[in-house]
């Protein structure tokens, strides 16, 4: 099915400083380059912006968000109701002492070289990770040894009626690629700790981080980053879930335009004119592989979002010679 579009939303929609499109293409905007349409695309000028319209818009109106959608795939049928794109309203990073205030809508990558720049280490991890802060905050984002619950100190976050809430670490309640806060709150800020370095070596870090990246990683392809959470070592003998991918027989594998990463397994990329079905599919074929051959079901890291396109019905000739 595709995603039914409302009547005259955007008249039902109260009125913002930011920017609001009624069916607005939003694959450019995905790290894969597939997916339908937003019915609406609201981009807020602010979190102040965004906090009058939550709180003003009707009830019955989905919101979903997205920042600059790294690890997500939007499905054909595109999105219903508004999608919410945080962009450089919530992109300012600020730094204070050791500390780094960074908007929900900042590159990780740019919030580690604000750091760097700054004399501050510890968060050279995040220059590893493609997304921005506050996608990294709603799945407690890591990578080469360290995670965002290390770092975070509190994060800003509006409710879904625009309520504005201030969480510490323990309200984040941050596990293994988790956050405990509610998935229709929506992070517009959060500050981090950083610990006085010497910014030669943090330089070198972060080079390093990019090297190894480019060497393992599919980054010049469209892609979405890690595909699937590592199981539980207890339940996968300590197996990654690459690993287990590679073994149930699944690198290189295709299905219409996607294709499992020869280089890395555990990422999917567009080879050229997929579509978000055909990812999407060749992501649950891996699923159904990696269960026959080890038991183990992965779990999705990639967040999948709207409505399955319609099915395109096939034109029937007649039979040569009827």
């Amino acid at each position: 099915m595709t995603a039914k579009r409302t009547t005259g939303l955007m008249d039902r929609l109260p009125p913002v400083r930011g920017e609001l499109t009624a069916d607005a293409p939003i694959a450019r905007f995905t790290w894969f380059k597939v997916g339908g349409p937003a019915e609406v695309l609201f981009q807020p000028a602010d979190a102040e912006d965004l906090a009058g319209f939550l709180a003003a818009k009707p009830a019955d109106v989905p919101v979903t968000v997205i920042g600059v959608a790294s690890n997500v795939i939007v499905r054909d049928g595109g999105i219903p109701g508004v999608v919410v794109r945080l962009g450089s309203g919530f992109a300012d990073i600020e730094v204070q002492g050791n500390e780094i205030t960074a908007g929900a809508g900042a590159p990780d990558i740019t919030v580690a070289r604000a750091a760097r720049d700054a004399g501050l280490s510890g968060l050279e991890f995040l220059s590893g990770i493609p997304g921005a802060i506050g996608g990294a905050l709603s799945m407690n984002a890591g990578a080469y040894g360290r995670e965002i619950k290390d770092v975070v100190i509190d994060a800003d976050a509006l409710d879904p009626e625009g309520g504005r809430h201030r969480l510490g670490v323990g309200g984040l309640d941050l596990g293994y690629r988790r956050c405990g806060v509610p998935e229709d709150w929506i992070f517009t800020s959060a500050r981090l700790q950083g610990v006085p370095g010497d910014r030669d070596e943090i330089t070198r870090r972060m080079e390093e981080i990019q090297a190894e990246r480019q060497a393992t990683q599919p980054v010049k392809t469209p892609t979405g980053g890690s595909t699937f959470a590592n199981p539980p070592s207890s339940q996968a003998g300590g197996h990654k879930a690459w690993e287990l991918i590679d073994k149930a027989g699944c690198r290189g594998l295709r299905r219409g335009g996607a294709q499992v990463s020869e280089k890395h397994c555990n990422f999917l990329i567009n080879t050229g004119g997929a579509t978000a079905a055909d990812l999407e599919g060749l992501g649950e074929e891996i699923r159904r592989r990696v269960f026959e051959d080890s038991g183990i079901t992965l779990d999705w890291e990639i967040r999948r979002l709207g409505v399955a396109a319609e099915p395109v019905a096939r034109e029937i000739k007649p039979e040569d010679g009827s």
